[in-house]
């Protein structure tokens, strides 16, 4: 998790402007700079509750009517027509499958619901080989395909859009906030953001990498961001003990089981808050290695936290010095 901080500041008649609330079973925050002509909080923050209620009603597994359960509800071989915003996050859910040979997938749900971390979940549980063998043969992206403006499968496949819709939300967000006049903003929406521009004082936003902990909330480092999209993926908020082995609600969709490394979690910083979402989850998947291969190879700025033991061991790449650097100047 990213925890957004900001600081007030005056000058040139410009005002920091805040506002929060509750989304897809978390919390949404906007902070923004109003020039002296520019919108008030009230009308920002109705076409921002517009664009996370859209997303919801989208993308959301927990209610039946949104278009994802709708789908997730029919049976092998059924098409349904869906908006644009999914097809378009199929499509980049697709990309992120390939890329990782299969360990990133969109239709993890039944797998999820299996090992009790799912909307369907009973229990937290180590499931039989049985059980586990069962539901493999409805997860696999390979399932979907796209037919025009609908999206068919031809196995009962469930997708689950938890590790890129609220990037792709946050992304709306500040195109929203572009077309609306405003040019300095942090948006963050259960913990995904984007900062752009600088505060009132002519300080940078300034965003608080979290250590990946389970009982408080600590900071591991702060970063000033300008025109980037940052997300952290860890396995330390959702998990079970069982059999003196720790299981997260991280899975690699190959082997239909939670990650066993030690890669604690994944910061991502990239122009898209989509992509960063994406590809912090598709990392820590990867684990210490290989997602540390993946990074480097595709020029994707990177803050891994890897456990060692009773403490935690941090590594940056260049490209994400880089970007910090440019930021400060």
């Amino acid at each position: 998790m990213v925890l957004a901080g900001v600081l007030s500041g005056c000058g040139n008649g410009d005002t920091l402007e805040r506002f929060d609330g509750p989304t897809m079973g978390s919390h949404y925050s906007i902070q923004y700079v109003r020039h002296s002509a520019g919108p008030g909080p009230k009308e920002v923050q109705a076409e921002v509750e517009n664009i996370l209620a859209e997303v919801d009603r989208q993308f959301s597994t927990y209610r039946s009517d949104s278009d994802v359960e709708r789908f997730n509800a029919l049976p092998a071989d059924s098409c349904q027509i869906m908006p644009g915003p999914i097809l378009e996050l199929i499509r980049v859910g697709e990309q992120l499958s390939v890329q990782s040979d299969g360990s990133f997938d969109l239709t993890v749900e039944p797998l999820l619901n299996l090992w009790g971390f799912g909307p369907q979940s009973r229990e937290e549980q180590v499931p039989s080989t049985e059980a586990l063998a069962l539901v493999r043969q409805r997860v696999g992206h390979g399932h979907l395909r796209i037919e025009g403006d609908r999206l068919c499968k031809d196995a009962a496949v469930e997708v689950d859009f938890n590790s890129i819709a609220a990037g792709y939300a946050v992304d709306r967000i500040a195109a929203r906030l572009q077309a609306l006049g405003v040019d300095s903003y942090l948006a963050e929406a259960t913990g995904e953001l984007k900062a752009v521009g600088r505060k009132p004082d002519g300080s940078a936003w300034r965003i608080a990498l979290e250590e990946p902990r389970d009982d408080r909330q600590v900071a591991e480092r702060v970063i000033e961001v300008n025109g980037y999209g940052v997300s952290t993926s860890g396995d330390y908020r959702k998990y079970f003990e069982q059999g003196g082995r720790r299981y997260s609600h991280t899975f690699d969709a190959r082997t239909g089981t939670p990650v066993l490394h030690n890669l604690a979690s994944v910061t991502v910083i990239h122009p898209s808050a989509l992509m960063a979402d994406g590809l912090s989850t598709l990392l820590l998947i990867l684990g210490p290695e290989r997602g540390w291969d993946y990074a480097e190879k595709h020029g994707i700025g990177v803050f891994f936290v890897v456990r060692d033991g009773n403490r935690f061991v941090t590594r940056t790449n260049d490209v994400f010095e880089r970007i910090i650097r440019g930021t400060n100047q």
